[in-house]
């Protein structure tokens, strides 16, 4: 659908109604309608990169059905604590194997229950976390202690510092690590033309961005259902909070939905995370703050409203929760708006009147026409020891928004934020949310 003129009114006014220069918006709307190596040292150029699967839902199959296909790759382990999906990913990949062969009694890949099995196998470079958020930060951690590189799924965390634990970690072991966020790659490049937009100052003086994804976390209140043969629930729910088994968390078997487990706020970030951290992400890639976060936090008036919240930066840039799908920014002179499927700007002609110019600024192009350039951006820097378009830290960065904004959903105050201690400011309660506790034995370590 395109972004229609009401509809960036109404943000526009939503956004600035409290702020002086609202009616420079207004005048413009209404005129323009390292040291580890891969873990296992390659002998030769055409030798496979070996992938562990952690994680073989429908997410996980689409992950490892891209990775599959090219050359340099060969998948030898699936892991899940449904026995029906382990054994799924292992049919899908044999008999890739066998028909890519022509070898019909290809039989290369194993199934694991416990991640900790693939981890500890030697001949595993890389590994790829497929699983729900709260089981993403300890396989990542144990996994770059190990030296294997590693692809993850967004939002790369469940909590703040669980996030960092996992940057400390990969950057310590010095492995290759790949945020699932792929709009900085595909999509025709639309992203990364909205962010160079922005950063090169063509909408003039920033003055706010939008990023309109779903409502924030909640806690789990789903009633007790009998626990399927074959599915392992006590590790299932690894290190959060006992909850009783229900079929909208974890499945039955193979499954074609992307399971509710992202709506509650002991396994991952709800809405708000489930896309924020692909639309955040790309706030943060026109903004040019990759490496920070803003620093005050302030939720709507109203108790029950599930947008409206607003983050401010430390020069002035305010984000909202809410507004029209993906992320648009409005400026003095402009407003560029952009989702999977469409790039608006306002007034049209903005890119024509304004290109990119040989010395403005350029973001990395990992694009392609091939479908899986974010994949390759991967395997690429794996072969190279380079770092990935979208790294740990811009990762965790783009996961922090996330966490930040339900944290103040989920207190309904003002809160002030240091982006580099990654600490609230005198606020006790809101920095014992910085992280979860963690159940029984579970630690990174």
């Amino acid at each position: 659908m395109s972004f229609g003129f009401p509809q960036i009114l109404e943000i526009t006014l939503m956004n600035r109604r409290h702020f002086i220069r609202q009616t420079t918006a207004t005048t413009l709307l209404s005129t323009v309608a390292g040291s580890v190596t891969i873990s296992k040292a390659k002998a030769a150029a055409n030798d496979r990169i070996n992938i562990g699967v952690i994680g073989v839902g429908k997410q996980g199959v689409s992950d490892f059905g891209k990775a599959m296909k090219f050359p340099q790759t060969q998948m030898v382990a699936m892991c899940d604590v449904v026995r029906e999906r382990r054994e799924n990913g292992k049919k899908i990949a044999n008999d890739f194997y066998a028909k890519l062969n022509n070898q019909p009694d290809y039989d290369g890949v194993k199934t694991y229950e416990d991640f900790r099995e693939v981890i500890a196998r030697d001949d595993i470079d890389a590994v790829m976390v497929v699983t729900p958020d709260h089981w993403h930060a300890i396989p990542v951690v144990a996994a770059a202690k190990a030296g294997k590189d590693i692809y993850c799924e967004k939002p790369i965390s469940r909590t703040i510092a669980e996030g960092r634990a996992m940057v400390n970690a990969v950057q310590a072991n010095k492995v290759v690590f790949q945020t699932g966020s792929q709009q900085r790659s595909e999509y025709d490049g639309k992203f990364r033309i909205a962010a160079e937009l922005v950063r090169n100052g063509k909408l003039g003086e920033l003055i706010s961005v939008n990023v309109g994804v779903g409502d924030p976390n909640v806690p789990c209140d789903l009633p007790e259902e009998s626990i399927p043969e074959g599915t392992n629930w006590d590790l299932w729910l690894g290190p959060a909070q006992m909850r009783p088994y229900n079929e909208i968390l974890c499945p039955k078997g193979v499954h074609n939905h992307f399971p509710a487990w992202r709506k509650y706020r002991e396994f991952a970030g709800g809405g708000v995370a489930d896309f924020g951290a692909h639309h955040f992400d790309i706030a943060q890639w026109g903004l040019g703050t990759d490496d920070t976060g803003p620093v005050r936090i302030v939720p709507p008036q109203d108790e029950n409203a599930n947008r409206g919240l607003m983050m401010v930066y430390d020069n002035g840039i305010e984000m909202f929760h809410g507004g029209p799908g993906g992320t648009t920014w409005i400026g003095t002179s402009g407003i560029v708006s952009v989702d999977r499927s469409r790039l608006d700007t306002i007034p049209v002609d903005l890119r024509e009147k304004n290109p990119i110019g040989e010395n403005d600024i350029k973001l990395e192009n990992a694009g392609g026409k091939n479908g899986f350039s974010h994949m390759a951006n991967w395997i690429e820097n794996i072969e190279s020891r380079g770092k990935c378009i979208c790294h740990e830290e811009i990762g965790h960065r783009s996961a922090s928004l996330c966490h930040l904004t339900n944290i103040a959903y989920q207190l309904r105050r003002e809160l002030k934020w240091d982006p580099k201690a990654e600490q609230f400011i005198d606020d006790a309660e809101a920095n014992k949310l910085v992280d979860q506790e963690m159940r029984g034995d579970w630690k990174l370590s």
